[in-house]
């Protein structure tokens, strides 16, 4: 049902200059004119399991990955273009991946700035291309945001009139539920035969998630503190919005610096100090060593919170789920309010 294949360019490009990168992949479209035109489009017969026609979804990164499968189940064929264990911000499509992205009944990705290559992708197809979902679109997005003490980007950036929006929409479990909500509806859509199968899924899966809401809320209501600092980017703005956080950090959620100043390490130090507070959050498949100076300095100490960007291969091989790493979190930030 999952494929574990997966076709990936690694670059080390900066995340920020997500414009240069989509002027990049627009250069290959016209190299891939003739394997678009030499590509059967024929997506009913796309994808076969045991005997059975199944849908094929193509997603971008994990969350849709996660939320389509569980919404999915056995009726539908997987495939997630960023690899495991690879930083997310970094991925560029290969012509491979382009070409699964044609191929597909579905295309799940996130959105905003990091995403125009799928734009660009998408706007290149012959043809109808796939049904496609913006995560961006499900939920109400939030603008982008610098906090007090948070290192501005190094590089200015030409102000084009475009609001930035936070594409970190999936780390609330309330827009985990709308997201799953939106999928099923596609796939009952696509495959009314199965919208029965479908809709319970989501139904069992959405419990879940109400569950984990409630915990998160419950976790926050008995706490002694409302602050939470991060010695690294802050992909969790809709997650602190939905539970009533403050925070620090290092970065905003997409920054494309990786190496702090001295002014925003000491103001985290000292907000640290100040405050008490007894943990640095850093986020999956980061060095942490931001995190781990301000613990040194501070008296900290250093502790994970999943983003649900990505995951590591042996974390996707043992089945981890958006939810089982979200709990994970709630036991983290039981330690970090109190």
């Amino acid at each position: 049902m999952e494929e574990n294949r997966y076709s990936l360019m690694h670059h080390t490009a900066t995340i920020r200059p997500a414009c240069a990168r989509a002027l990049c992949i627009a250069a290959c479209f016209s190299a891939l004119g003739f394997l678009f035109a030499s590509c059967s489009r024929n997506r009913q017969a796309a994808d076969v399991q045991d005997g059975e026609q199944v849908l094929s979804i193509v997603t971008t990164m994990f969350p849709h990955y996660d939320f389509a499968r569980a919404a999915g189940g056995s009726k539908v064929s997987l495939h997630m273009l960023l690899k495991p264990g690879t930083e997310a911000h970094s991925y560029e499509p290969s012509p491979e991946d382009i070409k699964r992205i044609q191929r597909a009944d579905i295309f799940l990705y996130t959105g905003a700035e990091n995403d125009v290559w799928a734009e660009d992708i998408l706007a290149s197809l012959p043809g109808k291309g796939p049904d496609t979902l913006r995560l961006l679109d499900c939920v109400q997005a939030k603008e982008e945001e610098l906090v007090e003490g948070m290192q501005e980007e190094a590089e200015e950036h030409e102000d084009d009139g475009e609001i930035e929006y936070d594409e970190h929409v999936w780390t609330s479990p309330r827009n985990a539920i709308l997201i799953m909500q939106r999928i099923t509806d596609m796939l009952c859509e696509k495959d009314a035969a199965d919208a029965e199968y479908f809709r319970a899924n989501c139904a069992a899966y959405c419990a879940e998630l109400e569950l984990l809401d409630a915990q998160f809320r419950e976790t926050v209501a008995s706490a002694g503190r409302r602050t939470i600092v991060f010695g690294d980017r802050f992909p969790f703005r809709y997650f602190a919005d939905e539970y009533g956080l403050s925070y620090y950090a290092a970065f905003p959620g997409c920054a494309s610096d990786v190496e702090v100043n001295a002014q925003t390490m000491k103001f985290l130090i000292n907000k640290v100090r100040a405050e008490k507070i007894p943990v640095v959050f850093s986020i999956e498949l980061s060095s942490g060593k931001i995190a781990d100076a301000i613990c040194e300095a501070s008296g900290a100490k250093r502790l994970p919170l999943y983003s649900c960007h990505n995951l590591t291969a042996d974390e996707f091989k043992a089945g981890e789920t958006y939810v089982s790493l979200m709990k994970k979190n709630v036991e983290a930030l039981r330690v970090a309010l109190n």
